[in-house]
């Protein structure tokens, strides 16, 4: 029986359809680590930037929980939060015109999730919609893709970490370029480019700091890059402590927010003036704000950075850190490993904790977990087993775990340089040829 002719056409135009998805310049269809864990971590962050009106990224806010839900199987929320998208976009950017290019990036990911839904002619209504914006608003530099697709992406990839940070860089810096006016553009770039540096031992070099100094004097209402730029002349040795304080009194006045600078103050009062006026600024802050789930997470991480420093700690300080690390992890549901591992920690530090710590880190153990995921508990559980134990070899074993695990991060670097060091300490030791058969076949 011969088959009718409109099966190949459908699959011709389904094939066409599937085509120019794959060109759009969307979420969808840039390099975006789609791990479940990865994407669960994401949605929390991205909730706890907060959605207060005159946040220039709030559209890029919603355009990127869009993306991550319809990751996550959450079809009706993605489409709820890129509709939500739209509207942010049209009322941020230009409230005289519904469309502009700043919706480019929007309606390629709608086009997406119609797609996924079957919805085919809804996704092709989109696509058309792309096609009339880059044929009314072309590039102003030939070759080059739009300024605001440009600070977009470059927004985007910030999310995903400092492997992308070349990417970042150059995303803004085209952007800028063609469309120098944008002053949240020039802002998000120095905060990319600082954001390596944060709660890191090393200092930004001199002309990053002026480029700071500059989006400071032009952004002269951002408090975030205002705590970036304090941080770091604290580190110089300024004397910074008149003006955090300022700084705090203007950031809790503030909608609560991960980008009011509230986490990076708090850091700055531990390391600069002292851990206890930190726990103090971060009660204050929850006092205002007493169901803020991020004001809990910075007063927890507080008394964790206290309980942790090498001076004796009262029992209540270690009860009140537990009671916070403990209401944090029921609020932030997926995205609570380094939370609960944390927790463990405390619980070590206590007056007979040590059995509640072991137990913790046992059924995190036990639990079900990404590599990525895996790597970090391994390193966490061998510091923890040296620290508190006193298990060195037991440690070892673990450190091995993690470096094992083919994930590049922070954590694997930290374990091969923790078992180099062993090496060279412990010649004699019988771990010795186990490290080094692991590290052989590592190729490190």
């Amino acid at each position: 029986m011969t088959r009718p002719r409109h099966d190949s056409s459908d699959a011709q135009s389904q094939s066409t359809l599937e085509a120019k998805l794959k060109a759009l310049q969307c979420h969808f269809t840039w390099d975006i680590d789609t791990r479940r864990a990865e994407l669960f971590r994401l949605r929390d962050k991205l909730e706890d930037i907060g959605t207060e009106e005159g946040n220039s990224w709030l559209g890029h806010i919603y355009n990127l929980q869009g993306y991550i839900h319809c990751k996550l199987g959450l079809t009706d929320d993605a489409r709820c939060f890129l509709n939500k998208a739209t509207e942010a976009f049209r009322q941020s950017r230009n409230p005289v015109s519904d469309e502009g290019p700043w919706l480019v990036v929007n309606y390629g990911n709608l086009a997406w999730l119609h797609h996924q839904l079957g919805e085919q002619a809804e996704s092709q209504t989109y696509l058309s919609k792309v096609d009339t914006l880059l044929k009314e608003y072309p590039s102003p530099s030939q070759d080059e893709l739009h300024p605001e697709i440009y600070a977009e992406k470059a927004w985007t990839l910030m999310k995903f970490g400092k492997d992308k940070k070349v990417m970042v860089i150059d995303y803004f810096q085209r952007a800028i370029r063609m469309q120098p006016d944008m002053v949240e553009w020039n802002t998000s770039y120095v905060i990319a480019l600082v954001n390596p540096y944060k709660y890191s031992a090393e200092s930004v070099e001199g002309d990053i700091m002026e480029k700071m100094r500059m989006a400071k004097e032009h952004d002269a209402e951002n408090l975030y890059l205002a705590v970036l730029e304090l941080e770091q002349r604290a580190r110089k040795g300024e004397r910074i402590e008149d003006e955090a304080r300022e700084l705090a009194r203007k950031v809790l006045e503030n909608p609560v927010s991960s980008y009011s600078g509230i986490k990076v103050l708090l850091w700055i009062y531990s390391k600069h003036i002292s851990l206890d006026r930190a726990i103090d600024l971060a009660e204050e802050a929850l006092a205002k704000h007493p169901d803020e789930r991020y004001l809990k997470w910075c007063a927890a991480l507080c008394y964790e950075w206290r309980i942790l420093s090498q001076n004796p700690v009262e029992q209540s300080k270690i009860d009140r850190a537990v009671s916070l690390h403990k209401e944090v992890i029921s609020l932030y549901r997926d995205g609570s490993l380094l939370k609960k591992i944390y927790l463990a920690n405390i619980y070590a530090k206590s007056n007979h904790g040590l059995p509640q710590a072991e137990k913790t880190y046992q059924e995190l153990l036990t639990t079900e977990l990404e590599p990525a995921e895996k790597q970090l508990l391994y390193h966490y559980y061998a510091k923890y087993l040296k620290s508190n134990r006193k298990d060195n070899n037991k440690a070892i074993e673990y450190h091995m775990k993690a470096a094992a695990i083919p994930q590049q991060s922070y954590f694997r670097k930290k374990s091969i340089k923790i078992l180099k060091t062993f090496l060279s300490r412990n010649p004699g030791s019988p771990l010795c040829r186990k490290i080094e058969e692991l590290l052989a076949n590592l190729a490190v």
